[in-house]
């Protein structure tokens, strides 16, 4: 059976090899905690094996598919803490996708962990590169492996039902022995390789690929060029230059009979590769690459942002940790957060303040984010910092910016001259901007007429972007009233020196900050005053945002680490709206849904209309904006493949899947319609139910489809969701490759669907 093979692709090097073979090594839980482990890479070059002594589970596997990146040397805080036990070239850290814990491992040679250091990148690299066929055959092989029971490599009947319940299918107990039998041509009583794959063929024929592919081709057999090319045009709404050479690409890459290729026509098989391939996806491939103007000022783009980003769980007692500093950059991340505190040794901290929350090194949290900064994204980074600390150790904060940085750090404008407006992220490539406070105003240390601060430090006072000066508790709150004027900070002026283009400043009002303030002076707001400008001043709010930059943070009520919708904040054109980028929900998806676009490099260019000072737009009234062009949304939800089952559902439970699609955007465009619910089939339900949409403002919509297991007595649960721009969307018949609630993908499970976006008439 090919696919319990490794990967033609694959060739095995002296590293594969050795993984093959197996180590000894020990597993790192804390400083007190390690234990030996065997780790080995099975022959299918796609699980890891490893003996545990836990009770009744004496070996146990992890996909390679689960595996996010593998980090050399002490970079986990766990092995930091056995640096003086373990030399960094022993050690290494595996990193899982969604919240599952790194692993961290000690090899008994440099040479072994160089060998499973680089082993592990291949294979993750090679999984990254597979095509759909590839990850739909690793996709059987990893339930093949599940359902063999006895490991013989074969599957008898009882086997494959408990399979079956497995893959979310209840099926026909007769229906499914036919199958069965149809498979076993050896007449063996049992399936293997390529019988067990006949079988997953008969189990996932698709009857809404055949009937579309009956539609266009004449004889029932193959598609002619021709008939390719008219699909291409009339369904799938192609605009390419020459849809005849695009049609023979397609037909060269998706069809798998020579015979056919040799003809450019294309078979069933290869029509369903293509549909299920990036190139029938509802993502337009266009979109993909960066394809926006990167050269407008900083304030006319989106920036993807986040709150407490050292924080893995909630911000009252949650685990701090520059992993989340790793994780957030590496989803293309801009603009994160340090909270910085005095700490021992003359060694500021940051943590959440005032809670029980852990606490890292800033020269740590600095060295990572100089480390990952521009791992996925060639554009600047801001630090928003929120300081806390002594005149003393803030030194040190600009020490080490300095020292770690070096000459990423803006330590003056771009050209050195007095700016007029903000240097773009074009401009501004592999450079870290940090946000905060400081003294006086920047054409002062420009134009050398600034003040002489002998002492280094002013008293400044405490602004509404310092979060502890916000109501995170009735004591902080109270505290702040009773000092009163105390509440004035003094602050380093090495420190001050550090902030360039992002100086924090307080918000009054609209007015005032015409009046009083430069393009490079920027206000935070909590989630609750920027819906309150919003509310009462949404197209003041929209001007604002064209020549100064807005940064909106949750409430600090929201101790949960729970996010509010980052929706209405870019409605209003504020560029940097931080999120829980730990808490996985509905408003994550729609900042990697957002985002997802313009080669993931966390910039995205604002629609035209939010970028001048003398807009019109009104988020809440979008009909007198110049250029208003409602549009028809229309989505035929066909059916569902391969769906996954609910996390912790009960054994032998099958979902009951229903879709949602909502479109997020101005309010008058915000909406949700679902589909009915189909009974126990979370294998290939299928729907063809149509649901119908106007979308007012179109530049700032996201459309999100989301998949429930429909229960009647509590809250439907979870299957996946998938959420892009609705500029981005591909018309015709599109397949959308589900995510988890983490956000990582679960292929192969997929929705098919038809999509048309007209011209809204009578609105």
């Amino acid at each position: 059976m090919a696919s319990l093979r490794p990967s033609v692709r694959l060739q095995v090097d002296e590293n594969l090899q050795s993984m093959l073979v197996g180590s000894l090594m020990r597993k790192v839980k804390s400083r007190n905690w390690k234990r030996q482990r065997y780790f080995r890479l099975q022959d299918d070059c796609m699980s890891i094996w490893y003996k545990s002594k836990k009770t009744g589970n004496p070996k146990s596997t992890f996909s390679i598919s689960d595996i996010e990146a593998v980090r050399d040397g002490h970079q986990s805080e766990i092995l930091q803490s056995i640096a003086d036990e373990f030399p960094a070239d022993r050690c290494f850290t595996v990193v899982f996708r969604g919240r599952r814990a790194n692993l961290d491992l000690v090899a008994d040679s440099a040479q072994e962990a160089d060998h499973w250091i680089q082993g592990i990148r291949k294979l993750i690299e090679n999984v990254k590169n597979m095509d759909q066929k590839e990850k739909l055959d690793q996709w059987i092989s990893d339930w093949f492996q599940k359902a063999d029971k006895d490991k013989d490599g074969r599957m008898n009947f009882k086997e494959v039902r408990l399979l079956l319940k497995m893959m979310n299918v209840n099926m026909n107990e007769d229906h499914s022995l036919r199958l069965f039998k149809m498979a076993d041509r050896s007449h063996s009583g049992t399936l293997e390789g390529d019988e067990f794959v006949l079988f997953y063929k008969a189990l996932t024929q698709r009857d809404d690929i055949h009937r579309l592919f009956n539609e266009f081709s004449k004889d029932r057999k193959k598609l002619t060029l021709l008939e390719f090319v008219d699909f291409l045009k009339y369904e799938q709404l192609e605009q390419v230059e020459n849809l005849e050479t695009f049609a023979m690409d397609l037909i060269a890459r998706y069809e798998p009979s020579e015979t056919a290729r040799n003809l450019h026509a294309m078979t069933l098989d290869g029509f369903l590769m293509y549909l299920i391939s990036p190139d029938g996806s509802i993502f337009n491939l266009e979109h993909e690459p960066l394809y926006q103007d990167m050269s407008q000022p900083l304030c006319q783009y989106f920036i993807s942002s986040s709150h407490n980003t050292y924080l893995m769980e909630d911000q009252l007692c949650g685990h701090s940790s520059v992993e989340g500093y790793i994780r957030a950059l590496k989803k293309g991340c801009r603009c994160v957060e340090l909270d910085c505190w005095d700490g021992p040794n003359l060694e500021p901290v940051v943590y959440h303040g005032h809670t029980l929350t852990s606490k890292i090194l800033f020269r740590d949290a600095i060295s990572v984010i100089n480390k990952y900064a521009f791992r996925v994204s060639d554009f600047p980074v801001i630090l928003s910092i929120e300081n806390h600390c002594s005149i003393e150790q803030q030194g040190v904060m600009a020490h080490h910016l300095h020292n770690i940085l070096g000459d990423k750090l803006v330590k003056s404008t771009i050209d050195g001259k007095v700016p007029t407006r903000f240097p773009s992220p074009e401009a501004l490539r592999w450079k870290v901007l940090v946000k905060g406070k400081r003294i006086g105003q920047l054409e002062d240390c420009l134009d050398g007429q600034g003040e002489d601060h002998d002492t280094g430090e002013v008293t400044g006072e405490v602004t509404d972007e310092d979060e502890a000066a916000e109501v995170d508790d009735e004591n902080i709150k109270n505290e702040v009233k009773r000092k009163g004027k105390e509440s004035k900070q003094r602050l380093a002026k090495e420190l001050s020196d550090c902030v360039i283009y992002c100086k924090s400043v307080h918000f009054h009002n609209f007015k005032h900050s015409r009046t009083h303030y430069r393009f490079y002076e920027i206000s935070s707001f909590t989630e609750s005053k920027a819906r309150k400008q919003i509310k009462e001043s949404a197209n003041e709010f929209v001007r604002h945002n064209a020549w100064q930059m807005t940064r909106v943070y949750p409430s600090g009520f929201r101790t949960d680490s729970s996010n509010f919708s980052p929706q209405e904040m870019w409605n209003a054109g504020c560029q940097i709206v931080a999120l829980n980028f730990q808490t996985a929900g509905e408003e994550m998806d729609l900042n990697d849904g957002l985002f997802s676009q313009n080669a993931r490099c966390g910039f995205v260019l604002k629609p035209t209309f939010m970028r001048t000072v003398v807009s019109n737009f009104d988020p809440e009234n979008p009909r007198g904006t110049a250029g208003y062009r409602p549009l028809n949304l229309t989505i035929q939800v066909i059916s569902g493949q391969q769906l996954p089952k609910v996390a912790n559902s009960k054994e032998g439970s099958i979902v009951d899947p229903l879709v949602r699609v909502e479109i997020h955007g101005v309010a008058m465009d915000t909406v949700k319609q679902e589909t009915r619910y189909i009974d126990n089939n979370g294998f290939n339900p299928v729907w063809y139910e149509t649901l119908s949409f106007i979308v007012h403002v179109p530049d700032l919509a996201l459309v999100r489809f989301v998949v429930e297991d429909y229960d009647l007595a509590s809250k439907n649960d979870f299957v996946g969701q998938y959420t892009l721009p609705f500029t981005t969307i591909k018309e015709g018949y599109r397949h959308i490759h589900l995510l988890s609630k983490d956000g990582t993908g679960i292929p192969p499970s997929s929705l098919f669907v038809h999509t048309r976006i007209t011209e809204a008439s009578g609105s």
